[in-house]
């Protein structure tokens, strides 16, 4: 424990007791001698301006001046400041430029913080990777879309969905803005559909922030359209796949989290069952075709015959090269 944290304890120690405590339950407290102690609170009294009294009993802040006393600055402990600099790097690259502004007076303060306390926080900006893979940059109107969510207006802009390629306006009532999968998506209520969309904000143009106050949709009605079924796609869970994972792959899936509501378990051949919730399965068959041959969809029929024909699909662009002998398998490459 080095001095700051001392200073830190002793302050939480004072401000939380109303009657002294002794020199020697504050040697053992703060894990440090008398002299120590003595310069501790000397520190506090002369350069920050603490109210520390001493009295026939030991030590306490004076009670009139405690209630309006805090430690000046910004203070944090070590492993706060270790955790902070933990989000300022998840933030620089999960962020992928979209708050560079906003975190880099916070990159400085730590910065500067952790020179005090010899923390070495800038080595988080080496040591720590939060790598994005496949994702999708978008510009400023990522920033009017947080704006609006935020101060809960409603918001006009143009958007190209890509299942249909149209284009179309929309006004909706903003509710969330998610990050998943490297991209970012505005959950909002869509006014003329009177419905729950999701919106891929790197395809949202001209965003223009509304007077018209949003409307509020009660957290437990977007997490039943949003969270219980499986993928980005929403729509409340109607159906349940089963999955059943080789015995290789299952050293994998079994500690993974496809789903909140997932359920798994080890069969006695060896294989790894898995129960997921969804409603829309794009996105399901999507993530059952990564797993290749290691992974067969039991239940529903319906979702097996899905994987069929993309399973077909794939062979064919293939065929000619079948036929012609030209395909040659790989080696198979271990990864932990």
């Amino acid at each position: 424990m080095d001095k700051f944290d001392r200073i830190f304890q002793l302050h939480t120690i004072l401000s939380g007791r109303r009657t002294p405590i002794s020199s020697e339950e504050l040697q053992a407290r703060l894990e440090c001698h008398r002299a120590t102690l003595h310069r501790i609170i000397g520190m506090m009294r002369t350069y920050l301006n603490a109210p520390i009294v001493v009295t026939s009993e030991g030590y306490k802040y004076d009670e009139k001046r405690k209630e309006a006393y805090e430690l000046p600055g910004l203070w944090f402990t070590p492993s706060e400041l270790q955790a902070l600099a933990v989000v300022q790097r998840l933030l620089q690259d999960l962020g992928n430029g979209l708050l560079e502004e906003h975190v880099r007076p916070l990159a400085a303060r730590l910065q500067s913080l952790s020179k005090h306390r010899r923390l070495n926080l800038g080595e988080a900006a080496n040591r720590l990777r939060f790598p994005a893979i496949a994702t999708r940059r978008v510009g400023p109107e990522f920033q009017i879309v947080a704006s609006a969510t935020l101060q809960r207006k409603k918001l006009w802009f143009e958007y190209h969905a890509r299942t249909t390629d149209e284009r179309s306006e929309r006004t909706v009532s903003p509710q969330r803005v998610t990050h998943y999968r490297e991209s970012w998506y505005l959950d909002a209520w869509d006014d003329a559909r009177d419905a729950l969309r999701s919106f891929s904000v790197d395809r949202i143009s001209r965003p223009t922030i509304l007077e018209e106050r949003a409307l509020d949709i009660p957290d437990e009605e977007l997490d039943a359209h949003y969270a219980s079924a499986y993928g980005i796609f929403g729509g409340p869970a109607d159906q349940t796949a089963v999955l059943r994972f080789s015995r290789e792959r299952a050293r994998w899936v079994a500690d993974e989290t496809w789903h909140p509501q997932q359920q798994g378990m080890h069969l006695p051949d060896g294989r790894y069952e898995l129960r997921i919730p969804y409603h829309d399965p794009r996105e399901l068959v999507m993530d059952i075709m990564r797993h290749g041959k290691e992974v067969e969809v039991v239940e529903p029929e319906s979702l097996r015959a899905q994987v069929v024909a993309e399973a077909r699909a794939m062979l064919q662009l293939y065929k000619d090269d079948r036929k012609s002998g030209a395909i040659s398998l790989p080696k198979r490459v271990n990864t932990t």
